[in-house]
């Protein structure tokens, strides 16, 4: 029942609307630096998260994933965010360890899971002004 509960807490307090051009121009963001995965042999997942935050509100987004792959979470916000974060954990909110990447306006989590199942993920504005961010993720 727990689980379930916080399932729908985090589906329904993720996303928060953007106006089109900040959410794309994130998108952009968040997919040039997926590129860089992409290189190592990982496959972008179609589909994307995308919203606003605001230093000190972290969004969370749940996912089920697969023991055996390997996964990177890449985040995008616009130029008014100056630093932004990825953090992962278990479904129990136990944080899980995880490659880091952070550069400014843009950050990633590399993962690869031991069990399958539910994780979360966070992305947080640390520094900066509201802005728009964007969320993709690859896998292999």
């Amino acid at each position: 029942m727990k689980r379930t509960a916080l399932a729908l807490i985090v589906l329904a307090s993720t996303l928060t609307a953007a106006p089109d051009d900040d959410r794309v121009a994130a998108r952009r963001i968040a997919l040039d630096l997926a590129g860089a995965w992409s290189n190592d042999g990982f496959k972008l997942r179609d589909g994307h998260w995308s919203g606003t935050f605001k230093p000190g509100e972290a969004k969370l987004v749940q996912v089920n994933l697969y023991a055996g792959n390997q996964y990177w979470f890449t985040l995008g916000a616009t130029d008014k965010a100056k630093k932004v974060a990825v953090s992962i954990f278990d479904e129990n909110g136990k944080a899980v360890a995880f490659q880091r990447h952070e550069d400014g306006a843009r950050a990633a989590a590399g993962f690869a899971p031991t069990s399958s199942g539910p994780y979360i993920v966070k992305v947080e504005e640390l520094d900066g002004l509201p802005a728009a961010f964007a969320l993709v993720y690859s896998y292999k």
